[in-house]
């Protein structure tokens, strides 16, 4: 199993999104997946709740006070952190996961935020035992604007792997009011936008193997 943290202290930062599109991602891909929602605003838990019975089926699970075992057979499990999440159970999350996503919006607020995220996230053990991956995710990104680009120049000098942009897009939220993500959508239709993502899914399915192996 491999297992994705998305975290990031500041809120509005899009982690639920991200979270809800990769677990998409990952289930209409034939895995097994469970997303795991710790943020008492049950956002994850919400759009698991509008998901059709005819796309493929994700596992909800309510971690709000605790962080317990998955249930066993699932092959991909992301877990929906919370703004704000206290330093201790922060540790433990990171001390199970494989892989920890961070989005990061164009704004010199986010950027700042991020950056002094990526500093205290690297002292942690798992981290520097290289227990876990961290990658960095920029979110929300209008293309060819200077924001982008100074955005992209923020990200390249974080210490962090940055594994791509995702462009801002209202598909987004139209497809989150049915508990849909963008992999839940025919192929041809969307094709250039489900591009956004595929070098961050590689990165987890490298960096999270990986991972996995030093268990």
């Amino acid at each position: 199993m491999i297992t994705v943290l998305v975290a990031n202290p500041k809120g509005g930062c899009g982690k639920t999104t991200i979270a809800t599109n990769l677990a998409a991602a990952f289930a209409n891909g034939g895995l097994r997946t469970a997303l795991a929602d710790a943020d008492r605003q049950r956002s994850s838990l919400y759009w698991l709740k509008l998901r059709p019975s005819t796309v493929p089926r994700i596992l909800g699970l309510e971690w709000i006070k605790g962080d317990p075992k998955p249930p066993k057979g699932i092959d991909r499990l992301v877990i929906d952190c919370p703004a704000g999440l206290r330093p201790w159970r922060f540790r433990r999350f990171v001390a199970r996961v494989d892989v920890v996503v961070i989005p990061v919006l164009p704004s010199p607020f986010d950027e700042r935020t991020a950056e002094r995220f990526v500093k205290r996230i690297l002292r942690n053990k798992a981290i520097r035992r290289r227990r876990a991956a961290v990658g960095l995710v920029r979110n929300r990104v209008r293309a060819r604007s200077r924001a982008a680009d100074h955005l992209e120049i923020a990200t390249t000098g974080m210490d962090v792997p940055d594994v791509g942009e995702i462009r801002d897009r209202a598909l987004y939220l139209e497809v989150a009011s049915n508990g849909l993500g963008i992999f839940d959508l025919p192929t041809p239709r969307i094709e250039t936008v489900q591009a956004d993502w595929y070098p961050l899914l590689r990165y987890i399915e490298t960096a999270g193997w990986r991972g996995s192996a030093n268990e």
